[in-house]
Formats: C-alpha cells, structure tokens, sequence
C-alpha cells in the first residue's frame, strides 16, 4: 500500500497493526493525537519530518503528561510492523485516510473538532462519507417487530434517495442496512470491529462491487470485540449521518442508550424514537423522549427528510436542500441565496443572503443563527469571525469586545479554526485573519 509520508508517520502514532501486547507502546487517542498535532502545528512542524529527522531534538519544548517524547519514539520505530499489517490490508481491498485527506468526512471535524479519529480504516466507496443520512440504531437482541421495522426504514431511505447509516452489528443495525442495500439503496456501516472481515463478506459483496457501500472503523482492521470501541464509534455514526431513529433501547444500559444519550448532550442530530406499546415503556424509549427526543410519527409514508429537523422546530422547518446547503457552506465563496420553503403548506422563510454574497452584514447573521438547525455554536463563532475580519487582522481585544463572549472561550474556538485551516494567526502583534482560500482538508495534519 502506498502512503505518503505524512500518513505514515499518523499510522504509527495512532494505530495498531496487531493484538496489542504487554510491553508494546500504547498508540496515541484521538483526545492525545489532538494536543500533540496542534502543538506540531503551531510550532511549523509536520508529522512527517518525524520520520526524516530526530524526534528528540524537534520535539524540545513539547511537555505531556501521558505523551511524552518516548512513548513517540518508540510508537514511530514499528516501521517493520506498518508495512506488514498494510500489505495485508491492501490485499483484502482496505483503504486508510488521516484527517488531512481531502475525502475525510468533514462533518466529523465539524462536529468532533480534536476528538475526531485522526485515522479512518476502510472498504466501498468513500465518497458516500460526505452523503450523510439517516441513523438507524438500536438493540442487537430486538424482537421481529422491531427488525422488521428497521427493515422498512432503510428501504423508505432508499426509496427516498437517502443513505442509511448504521454501525453493521446484528439485529436492527444490519436490518437497516439490508434493507436498504437490497432495494438499490446506499449505506454508510461504522463499524467498532472486524472490518477485515466484515469486508470480505458475502452478504455485502455485491453492493460493495456496486460502489452503494462504504465500512468504515476508527479501530485496526483486525481488532476483535472492544467495549471501549463499540461506545466510542457511537458518535460517528451520529455524526456522519443528518437525523438518527433509534428503533429499540434499554433504559440506562447498553451502547443504544449511551450513544444517544450523548448525542443528546451534545446536539449533533435530531434524534427520534421509535414509539412504544404502553407493556414496553420501560425498554428505554420513553425515557430518551423525557430527556429530549422526539417520538417517531407513527405514519411510515412520511417524508424522512423531515426528521432532520426537531418535532418541536417543525413549525419553522426548513427543506432538506437548504439545510443541507447551509451546513456545507462555511468557508465556500460560491453559495448566494438558499430559498428555505414549504411551497405546500405556504410556509416561506425569508431568503437568505449566505457566506459571500454581497448582501450578506452582520444584522442578517441573526436570521442565519435562527434558521441554521444543525449548526454548532463554533460555526456560528465561523460566521461572526469571518465578517469581523472582513476589513483586516482581528485581535483578541477586538473579539472580545465585539462578541461578548468570554476570552477562554474565544481562544478555544481560535485555535480550533487555527488547526482546521479557516483563520490564519499573525504575531507581532497577535492577530487573526480569515483565510478566503482554504487548501482542501490542510488542517491539524490531523
């Protein structure tokens, strides 16, 4: 497998390439791999000049607790190692990208920032990543009922053009994902295990041949059942995805629950519940609903674009293209007017000037902040950021006057548009500038 350089130095830093060992090093977390590509990052430094020159003497300065400069000699001299584990791998048809690689999935930087997986193992067709969808998860010991359910959602999905997104284990996950594969449909499977041999599996052969299937997997291609792993791929599939419906879940136990109890905290997605009979209330539904989602509409014709917006925001719903235009639009020059809709029912939202068009100022921010759903408050930061800096160098002093906003958080969100390439930071003094042409993913080489 040939990789660049830069991914190399990423692979041996934060991958396994085999059952990990006793005495082996650890490889760096995504949470660990964050503070130590940022660091690279402000002091000029690339991942790979790891590989050409001594780590010893780039790394003076650089001081962590549980990432110190030996775990990341002794993480960067299992070259031997890499280049076994990815023949292998290549062979088997897996692909490996870092989060500097232009098909990355941009909605996980977005929404993950630095705890966004600096690797993506996978299969398929990876341009379904940047698709997005609808989520379907729930319990791997559902009843019939509940799977065949999740079967009808993912031929809805396909149906309706959409993707299903899921995480590929038994049960309501790979119902969805059938049902959506076998009526022509696309899927995106996150899986937290065995995607060597998920891959070559003969029930997802054809539409892998197809290009209607991507797996992918924060862990090595070869790791085995991991608790730790199955939980944490849980937020990727939220956020790869535009709305997620949980078919079935176990009140406070479980992957199901602890997924979309985070997600909920977190608010990347609309999250919607499957409804209950009055015997099951206790199977963990109705306690999501109480903690903030939204009951599925029992009517299974309805339009699944309509759960990418909340229940209790539908009177201001807003269609899927505009909402799909203006979450990808931050950073782009070539969006004018986004027409947000309801031809049907007269519903019509003011036209909105986006990003660069020349009407867009900073009184119209606010009906941007209204209308943008699924945007997160750093992309609102984005917006005020851009505009601020429209004149010239912003500095700190400046932010802070102009937002109303606490310096800790303006610096936090600072470096975070730092690291993922929007602003560029000048000294002397400190200033920031908004960059209005982006290289593609030249982010935390993450």
């Amino acid at each position: 497998m040939s990789i660049k350089e830069q991914t190399q130095a990423v692979l041996l830093l934060t991958a396994h390439f085999s059952k990990p060992g006793r005495d082996e090093p650890k490889p760096l977390s995504a949470t660990e791999w964050g503070r130590f590509a940022l660091w690279l990052k402000e002091k000029g430094l690339s991942p790979a000049a790891l590989l050409t020159h001594d780590p010893s003497e780039l790394l003076v300065g650089w001081s962590d607790k549980s990432v110190t400069i030996e775990r990341v000699q002794d993480l960067l001299g299992r070259g031997s190692a890499m280049a076994l584990a990815l023949e292998k791998w290549q062979r088997a048809g897996l692909w490996v990208m870092t989060r500097s690689d232009s098909a990355y999935p941009a909605s996980l930087k977005k929404k993950l920032y630095s705890a966004a997986p600096p690797l993506l193992f996978g299969c398929g067709n990876r341009k379904l990543l940047s698709k997005g969808g609808v989520a379907v998860v729930g319990s791997r010991n559902a009843t019939k009922e509940e799977v065949d359910f999740a079967s009808h959602l993912g031929r809805e999905a396909a149906r309706q053009g959409l993707s299903i997104v899921s995480g590929g284990a038994r049960g309501i996950d790979e119902a969805a994902m059938l049902g959506a594969l076998q009526n022509e449909g696309t899927v995106i499977g996150v899986l937290a295990n065995d995607l060597l041999r998920v891959s070559t599996s003969a029930k997802y052969r054809k539409s892998l041949i197809n290009n209607d299937l991507v797996f992918i997997s924060a862990a090595y291609p070869e790791a085995g059942f991991n608790v730790g792993n199955a939980m944490g791929r849980n937020k990727y599939i939220y956020c790869l995805s535009n709305a997620c419906v949980v078919v079935s879940s176990s009140y406070n136990s479980g992957g199901t629950w602890t997924g979309a109890i985070e997600n909920l905290k977190h608010g990347w997605v609309p999250l919607w519940v499957k409804a209950t009979h009055e015997a099951e209330r206790t199977s963990g539904n109705a306690e999501l609903v109480k903690k903030g989602a939204c009951w599925l509409p029992e009517n299974q014709s309805i339009s699944l674009k309509t759960f990418f917006v909340k229940e209790k925001e539908m009177s201001h719903t807003v269609t899927e293209a505009s909402l799909f235009d203006i979450s990808s639009s931050v950073g782009e020059a070539n969006v004018t007017y986004l027409d947000s809709a309801n031809e049907s029912s007269g519903n019509k939202l003011p036209r909105i000037p986006v990003q660069d068009s020349p009407e867009f100022h900073m009184a119209e921010v606010e009906t941007i902040e209204r209308t943008m759903l699924k945007t997160s408050f750093f992309e609102f930061f984005l917006f005020h950021l851009k505009e601020l800096s429209r004149e010239g160098p912003v500095t700190m002093g400046e932010l802070v006057e102009k937002l109303d906003l606490k310096k800790s958080q303006i610096q936090e969100w600072l470096n975070l548009a730092v690291a993922d390439g929007y602003v560029e930071k000048m000294n002397k003094p400190v200033r920031y500038q908004w960059r209005d042409q982006q290289s593609d993913q030249s982010t935390m080489f993450d």
